[in-house]
């Protein structure tokens, strides 16, 4: 059980938020001078902050070498509170001090990466802006782009490939699209081999069409399936494989071994708004690229 300071004990020090910041600031950039840009104050001053900071907690934060500085371990761990502390702060500030935002947010989503971060945007929106409606539509990606340019939905975050984004794609999260099958499965030395797919306009289907064509593979589109879980269903049963991202494979599906199949490259994540954005919609895009920002820390 935590114990109040006893009289006369004294209290921990707090963490001043300009120091805390700076900090982040110098292990995002990886240097004082770019740090000291962008927090536009000198490299000097960064550095008599971080040394106090470091003086205060009896620790050393960063490592200096000749061209760029990087994090010691407890640096590293302080980056992490730092990040979440200086969010709260913000939270805290919007929440008295912004104007509060009214509205109604249509926000289209494909079932993938993104429905794993989506409970935590939507919580910490709903504390920041709770005057705010969100509705949420998932579909495939071709389904949430047309229904953005008919102005059904004001934001979506949607695949794409490598090539063929248009101008307003921001692009918020980007990883390995790789095989993957049943662990101990023989799907893989099939021939042909059985591929479970997602439908037509998906671009890691046609990632995976590909690859497979260029490398002379014989293969079958075993299955189609509109989202993720139905690609799992037919892996996890060992009657095909599929590209599938790396950070969604659990087990038992473990990533196939990169010598079998040809490799599938990256793939990423875009965010698109629509033309005439409002504020409710603006602030929504901002927490959601904040949210990969943190899963990419």
């Amino acid at each position: 059980m935590n114990r109040m300071p006893e009289a006369g004990q004294a209290s921990p020090p707090l963490l001043d938020t300009e120091v805390l910041r700076t900090f982040v600031a110098i292990a995002e950039n990886g240097s004082f001078t770019r740090a000291a840009r962008q927090v536009c104050r000198t490299p000097s001053a960064l550095s008599m902050q971080i040394k106090r900071l470091e003086e205060t907690l009896g620790q050393s934060l960063f490592v200096r070498e000749a061209r760029r500085v990087r994090l010691t371990p407890e640096g590293e761990l302080l980056l992490g509170y730092g990040r979440r502390l200086l969010k709260l702060n913000e939270e805290a500030v919007t929440q008295f001090l912004a104007p509060s935002l009214e509205g109604r947010v249509g926000f289209g989503i494909t079932d993938d990466v993104g429905t794993h971060i989506l409970p935590g945007v939507l919580a910490l929106f709903a504390r920041s802006h709770p005057a705010v409606q969100v509705d949420v539509v998932v579909g495939t990606t071709a389904t949430m782009r047309q229904r953005l340019e008919t102005g059904e939905l004001d934001l979506i975050l949607v695949i794409v490939g490598l090539q063929g984004r248009s101008a307003r794609d921001e692009v918020v999260h980007r990883e390995p699209l790789v095989w993957t099958g049943c662990e101990g499965g023989v799907a893989v030395r099939r021939s042909p081999l059985p591929v479970a797919l997602a439908n037509h306009g998906c671009p890691w289907r046609q990632t995976a069409l590909d690859v497979l064509e260029r490398a002379g593979l014989s293969y079958r589109v075993a299955y189609t399936c509109e989202h993720c879980t139905g690609q799992e269903a037919a892996m996890l049963a060992d009657l095909a494989v599929s590209p599938f991202p790396l950070s969604l494979i659990r087990p038992p599906l473990r990533r196939l071994d990169s010598g079998v199949l040809p490799p599938l490259g990256d793939y990423q994540l875009a965010l698109v708004r629509r033309d005439g954005l409002g504020e409710a919609g603006e602030a929504l895009a901002t927490r959601v690229i904040e949210a990969f920002r943190d899963l990419r820390g």
